[in-house]
């Protein structure tokens, strides 16, 4: 038994290979099936993101297929870059530090703290099954210096109070206990054990 997890992000398939290693099946990438496949994320929420890679890789693969779509809200940004997170700054060739520096740069004229939470939406879908969908989120504060050498994305300006650090201060284990995708896949492991057990 396969299980496909729909990513071509390097970040994503590290955490989510950590995720599902105690499932009883194994868990394969695109590049494992020498699938390359790059979905238009034209949905306008995080749902409809997830479910349009999960389907598009299940379809390719015919395989369980889990994705997931995830975006960082700001509150005082009336929940911006959100779904748009990896396509905050509108450049081919953008870094995730190009995208940390554009989201400090429009909380200057901001009071801290600058409350914030990641969401993430897990999307799984099996042949003949239906597409199931869970979700997680984990509340914090943007901080205006990066700090921590783990994770991606915005990990390094995202301060967890009751971690004492930034998500990129945690090392994989700490943050595969506590953070947004960890606890969308937490929802989703009984629904793929199911999958599994046929």
């Amino acid at each position: 038994m396969q299980i496909l997890i729909a990513t071509n992000n390097a970040g994503k398939t590290s955490e989510l290979l950590a995720l599902l290693k105690g499932l009883p099946a194994e868990i394969v990438t695109p590049r494992d099936l020498g699938i390359d496949l790059d979905v238009d994320e034209s949905g306008t929420n995080y749902a409809e993101n997830a479910s349009l890679k999960a389907q598009a890789f299940a379809k390719a693969s015919a395989l369980i297929t889990l994705s997931d779509d995830t975006g960082l809200e700001v509150d005082a940004l009336n929940g911006r870059p959100g779904v748009y997170s990896a396509r905050y700054v509108n450049k081919p060739d953008a870094t995730d530090a190009d995208r940390r520096a554009k989201l400090l740069h429009e909380l200057k004229e901001f009071p801290r703290p600058w409350e914030a939470h990641f969401h993430c939406t897990v999307a799984v879908v099996a042949p003949d099954t239906s597409l199931r969908l869970f979700d997680g989120a984990v509340y914090g504060e943007i901080v205006p210096e990066e700090s921590g050498e783990h994770g991606f994305g915005y990990d390094r300006l995202f301060y967890i109070a009751e971690m004492g650090k930034t998500l990129a201060a945690c090392v994989m284990e700490e943050k595969n206990q506590i953070s947004h995708r960890a606890r969308a896949v937490q929802q989703a492991l009984p629904y793929l054990i199911s999958l599994i057990q046929g």
